[in-house]
């Protein structure tokens, strides 16, 4: 689904990933830090798509909300076993989103 952002400005968060072979853990971590993220106190909303790629953009309020996400206990734990087992190379952005417009169809 499109998140369901606020009127800009906010910040967008780019997580684009490589991942290595097997799952070892994986689904239940994202699951569980998805879970995480929606409770955190300026969460806005993501879209993730992977197919060879990973790219996962969360929103936020604020970049003080990003730092605590970013430095959250159990987020910091799967970023750790992101290095170890999961990803063979990642990039995160982020960026100020200044404006946004939509389309719907409807039939």
């Amino acid at each position: 689904m499109i998140a369901n952002t606020p009127v800009p400005p906010y910040y967008a968060v780019i997580f684009t990933t490589l991942r290595r072979e097997g799952d070892f853990g994986y689904a239940e971590m994202a699951a569980k830090i998805l879970d995480l993220a929606k409770r955190q106190p300026g969460f806005l909303g993501v879209e993730a798509a992977r197919n060879e790629l990973g790219v996962s953009v969360s929103y936020w309020s604020d970049l003080d909300s990003i730092r605590q996400w970013k430095n959250q206990f159990d987020h910091q734990l799967a970023q750790q076993l992101g290095r170890e087992r999961w990803y063979s190379a990642y990039k995160t952005r982020i960026a100020k989103v200044e404006r946004d417009y939509s389309f719907e169809f409807n039939d």
